[in-house]
């Protein structure tokens, strides 16, 4: 059956030229021929790294070699996140082929797929390589959840994104490891839309001890001067080297099913159900958000998708997995009626909790010294340095 375009009917509604990106995209401005800024970033950042160029693969093969250099004498020279998607499991298999020696580090919020897990499992186990793990007590876990459940964010699962952070920077310290390999591809994912989604710690602390019930004693919490410690200190690079080279997720996925019997888990971000239910029922109920315009919109830039294709498939709701949503509200112990209230009650943003954004803001000269020598990610300073009333990219 053929899929139209469904669009808004606001009069004001624009569209990119380019990419599917529109005017419900926050912070989204147009050139004189239509193309939004988030086109003209992914332009620039391209260029800046290189990304899929001859100069994009000398970088990145100078920064293996010192990686190499770095960690000769140590079991490691660099720590990879996994969880089981296409980008983390591709990575581990690219760093072991390159002849790195990563560990493998996870971060479970105790609401893993069994998909991933079980890639997870498949990917180490015929590579040999090692798994750092570490499991927030599921009570614990539910009730951060809970917390910002009840508290009208957007961000449901943001203690998740920086625990994951955090843990990677526990497993590099413990084992005097100086190199984060980071599997995200602007070219695939695109950088999402600046203020769109935001986290920190002070944040989570905030919405926590405000909304929930238990102590957090098993949860990875990265405070500022954690977060410092890591970057100047301790001196961890976080290297993405998708940003470098040419990387391409569907041939990833290919090479990770012919020779590891990896599983697809259905969607991006869907190999967490927690991730799943926020991506696929909370945000767009709640907020009118729909986070698959960013890997769309990237697609389409890359020449990988048809941009008529990614309308259709946009304009249409994203994939549910069945009993998804029951299984979120029998977890948080909630009931039909409990839900439906906190569903509908008002929206509130990060602005309305205490946070480090300022800080970040304050300090926006010394993050972008930092992130040209890859001590934070450049999406850090990109989306987390300037003012939201500005439109400096």
């Amino acid at each position: 059956m053929k899929r139209d375009i469904i669009q808004p009917t606001d009069i004001n509604y624009k569209i990119c030229a380019r990419c599917i990106y529109d005017t419900r995209v926050p912070r989204i401005v147009f050139d004189s021929e239509g193309v939004c800024n988030y086109c003209h970033m992914s332009d620039e950042l391209k260029s800046q790294f290189g990304t899929g160029s001859k100069k994009g693969n000398q970088k990145f093969s100078q920064i293996v070699d010192e990686i190499k250099k770095a960690g000769k004498g140590k079991k490691y020279d660099c720590v990879i996140g996994v969880s089981g998607g296409i980008d983390s499991s591709y990575m581990i298999h690219m760093a072991v082929n390159l002849g790195l020696r990563p560990l493998a580090v996870h971060y479970d919020n105790t609401w893993n797929s069994a998909i991933a897990t079980e890639n997870i499992r498949k990917i180490l186990n015929k590579l040999n390589v090692d798994l750092f793990t570490h499991v927030t007590n599921n009570k614990e876990s539910d009730d951060i959840f809970n917390a910002f459940f009840k508290s009208g964010v957007a961000e449901l699962d943001a203690s998740t994104d920086l625990a994951f952070a955090q843990t990677h920077y526990l497993a590099a310290a413990k084992y005097g490891v100086k190199y984060v390999l980071e599997g995200h591809s602007f070219i695939e994912e695109g950088v999402s839309p600046l203020s769109t989604m935001y986290f920190d710690g002070r944040y989570i602390k905030s919405i926590h001890q405000r909304y929930g019930q238990k102590k957090m004693r098993t949860y990875p919490l990265m405070t500022f001067g954690q977060f410092m410690k890591w970057t100047l200190f301790k001196r961890i690079r976080k290297i993405r080297p998708y940003w470098y080279i040419e990387y391409s997720k569907e041939e990833a996925k290919k090479i990770l099913e012919k020779e590891y019997g990896w599983e697809y888990y259905g969607g991006h971000h869907l190999e967490n159900r927690m991730s799943a239910f926020m991506h696929s029922y909370y945000l767009p109920n709640r907020y009118q958000i729909d986070q698959r315009n960013n890997s769309l919109s990237a697609r389409v830039r890359n020449g990988s998708m048809d941009r008529h294709a990614a309308l259709i498939e946009y304009s249409h709701p994203p994939h549910l997995e069945d009993g998804l949503v029951g299984y979120f509200q029998k977890r948080l112990g909630l009931t039909e009626e409990s839900f439906n209230e906190y569903m509908s009650q008002p929206l509130r943003s990060f602005e309305n909790f205490p946070t480090y954004k300022r800080r970040f803001e304050r300090f926006r000269p010394l993050f972008f010294l930092l992130a040209k020598v890859n001590l934070v990610p450049m999406s850090f300073y990109l989306k987390y340095c300037f003012p939201i009333r500005s439109e400096k990219l």
